[in-house]
């Protein structure tokens, strides 16, 4: 289901420039880029708090220098994520899944199944917040597509 989900988002974005993947609909949008980077940030927040079993928030101050801004977003996203090419966002998303993977290998049943009574929205088991972690690409699927239909130029229809 994530594989292809990923697989899902990703073709809206093929062949992007760097323009395209920064430009952003008004002065309170988000770019491309900075919610391709969102969701490896949020994969990695979900990975720090289901496999490593830490609280959510409770993340390291490597990981939270690297993916706190995209995960966040807004003003501090707009500036900062920015110029750079797909394949530097592909390859952090690709890093941050094939963990994933990895991890989900030594996990069975069980664990999928184990309620976290604590949990934000109430009591939820391990395979719903990776599921909560698939569609959230696929509700930033529709940005992308919407984003991409409004670039300069109209290099992309509306398809």
């Amino acid at each position: 289901m994530m594989d292809w989900m990923r697989m899902v988002i990703l073709k809206p974005v093929e062949g992007m420039s760097v323009n395209e993947l920064d430009f952003l609909l008004d002065e309170n949008s988000n770019s491309i880029r900075a919610m391709l980077l969102h969701l490896a940030a949020t994969e990695r927040f979900y990975q720090i708090h289901t496999f490593e079993g830490k609280e959510w928030g409770d993340f390291s101050k490597e990981d939270l220098n690297r993916f706190e801004v995209a995960m966040k977003l807004g003003d501090e996203a707009r500036k900062t994520i920015k110029g750079n090419k797909l394949e530097y966002y592909l390859d952090i998303m690709t890093e941050v899944r094939e963990n994933t993977l990895q991890e989900f290998k030594k996990r069975d049943d069980k664990w999928l199944m184990a309620v976290d009574e604590k949990w934000f929205w109430g009591p939820t088991n391990n395979y719903c917040k990776w599921f909560h972690v698939c569609e959230h690409e696929s509700n930033h699927n529709g940005q992308f597509k919407y984003i991409k239909t409004r670039l300069p130029g109209g290099k992309f229809s509306r398809g």
